[in-house]
């Protein structure tokens, strides 16, 4: 069961990386899936979700899809909010199961709507970018996900940025949530699985093979349909677990 577990990661880590995504939301539910305790399941999938964005966020910025214009409005508060939602002790299984209907929402839009994806985006209002960036940096402190499992939709389907766009922009995005969100978790006490060295690797080795190929060898057309697969992926684990 450890090997299916470690391959299992891999997996998770190769195919969220492709679109620019840490995978917290998959290592979450993969360590439900194994009856991991709750103690050590936010913190592991932060730490995870800082190495593999980190990778796919070089990948897709060296293949020159950053824009710092689209990023920098989201980043200014959405850090300091996830910072803040790591500390507070919320219950946050209705905004799951909410936010789950919504992405599965979301993946109709873009498999079904011919309009879902564009090659020229306009730049979003900067007003509606800070307020965007503070409601998923709260969320993603408080649930223990990086926050770009719902940014990016929100990129693509406002016409804000093309699919390998919002995937650099999802990885920076979930790298500093992440970070701050593991503050907030090592302040407020917590405890790390002893094997997190090992899953770090893991994860590490599906990044950097996920992140090549999705910033280099994937067409914007063909990503898409990974990305609604792990956008479906994630509402199901909101919904179920």
């Amino acid at each position: 069961m450890e090997y299916l577990f470690l391959a299992l990661l891999f997996i998770i880590a190769f195919l969220y990386s492709s679109v620019g995504h840490g995978g917290a939301s998959g290592y979450l539910a993969l360590m439900a899936l194994f009856d991991m305790a709750h103690v050590i399941m936010k913190p592991s999938a932060l730490s995870l979700n800082i190495f593999v964005a980190g990778i796919a966020f070089f990948a897709f910025y060296r293949a020159g899809y950053f824009r710092w214009r689209l990023a920098w409005p989201f980043l200014i508060t959405s850090v300091p909010m996830a910072f803040i939602g790591a500390l507070l002790p919320v219950n946050g299984n209705l905004y799951e199961i909410i936010l789950g209907i919504f992405l599965l929402i979301a993946v109709a839009r873009i498999l079904f709507s011919p309009s879902a994806l564009t090659d020229k985006p306009t730049l979003p209002p900067i007003a509606a970018a800070v307020i965007t960036g503070a409601l998923l940096g709260f969320f993603s402190g408080m649930t223990g996900i990086g926050g770009g499992i719902i940014l990016s939709p929100l990129l693509i389907l406002f016409h804000w940025s093309t699919v390998k766009e919002s995937a650099a922009v999802s990885s920076l995005f979930i790298l500093l949530n992440s970070a701050s969100g593991l503050m907030a978790t090592l302040i407020d006490g917590f405890r790390f699985n002893p094997q997190i060295i090992l899953w770090i690797g893991i994860g590490i080795s599906g990044a950097l093979a996920g992140s090549y190929i999705g910033s280099k060898k994937l067409k914007q057309g063909k990503l898409k349909y990974i990305l609604a697969a792990i956008l479906f992926m994630a509402s199901v684990k909101l919904i179920i677990f």
